[in-house]
């Protein structure tokens, strides 16, 4: 419960921060998060599948 918590408090300071900035920096910021969550999925499959060898 309490990592609820933390999450929808981080989640709304992000989305504060969000409403601050020009949209296309908002575009760009999300899009690296997203290729760093994706090269991080990528890592974490590769490192499974690594282990189960």
């Amino acid at each position: 419960m309490v990592v609820l918590v933390a999450v929808l408090l981080l989640f709304g300071v992000v989305l504060g921060a969000v409403a601050q900035i020009p949209l296309p920096l908002s575009f760009a910021l999300a899009a690296a998060i997203g290729c760093w969550l994706l090269v991080f999925a990528v890592r974490e499959r590769a490192g499974a599948q690594r282990r189960s060898r």
